[in-house]
């Protein structure tokens, strides 16, 4: 059993620290970071996941950027700590926090992924959205939170205004 809470300023440290476990050395040179640097994580959305010691098992951050002039937010990271993994615990924050979004006035996401294990959350590649170089575009992914929200929804994605 997990609680999911918002994430706070106290979690700071305590969340990096997860993220420097479950992720390469180099992360934060991705160019998903760049439109991440100086902005601050979309409260309510960004949650940590704490079991009933209060220790740290997962965590998930969402960014607001802009896809070709309209508002968009950016999952990720999403991590589990490699002792909680294989729980469900992912599939929990994700889903958890996606419900959350679009009662936020949110309506669509996008991330950097694996197109087979985000296309159970309803992810798909999103063609024509550029993130900055270099990325590969087949890991380009999108999902609409309200119907048709991503129709028309083309360029490149910078940091939100």
């Amino acid at each position: 059993m997990y609680d999911l809470i918002a994430e706070t300023p106290d979690d700071l440290w305590e969340v990096e620290a997860l993220y420097d476990t479950c992720f390469a050395p180099g992360r934060t040179a991705l160019s998903s970071y760049r439109l991440r640097d100086g902005v601050a994580p979309v409260a309510g959305l960004s949650l940590v996941a704490r079991d009933d010691l209060g220790i740290l098992a997962g965590a998930i951050r969402f960014w607001p950027v802009e896809v070709g002039g309209h508002a968009c937010l950016l999952l990720g990271p999403v991590a589990v700590h490699p002792t909680r993994q294989g729980e469900g615990l992912g599939a929990l924050l994700i889903e958890t926090s996606l419900e959350r979004a679009g009662p936020q006035g949110w309506d669509r996401v996008m991330l950097v992924g694996d197109a087979p294990y985000y296309g159970r959350y309803g992810f798909e590649r999103l063609d024509g959205v550029l993130m900055p170089p270099p990325t590969n575009p087949e890991r380009v992914l999108g999902r609409a939170l309200r119907e048709g929200a991503w129709a028309g929804i083309t360029g490149e994605v910078t940091r939100a205004r």
